[in-house]
């Protein structure tokens, strides 16, 4: 791949890939954090969304 030996020729290019897999991870332990201690009665709402037709709203684009 020619690619690669642009990448190799940078200068601390190396510390992309470990920046990038702490972003994620950080982003992964907070998305858990707040879903394990959300508001249970807000999650069961949200839950539901996809499938709450009886709002006046949803009927209306439904016809």
């Amino acid at each position: 791949m020619k690619f690669i030996k642009y990448l190799e020729s940078i200068a601390g290019v190396s510390i992309y890939p470990m920046a990038s897999l702490l972003i994620f991870t950080a982003f992964f332990l907070l998305a858990a954090f707040w879903a394990l201690k959300a508001d249970k009665k807000m999650m069961d709402s949200i839950s539901h969304i996809p499938l709450d037709n009886d709002k006046p709203e949803n009927q209306e684009r439904n016809v």
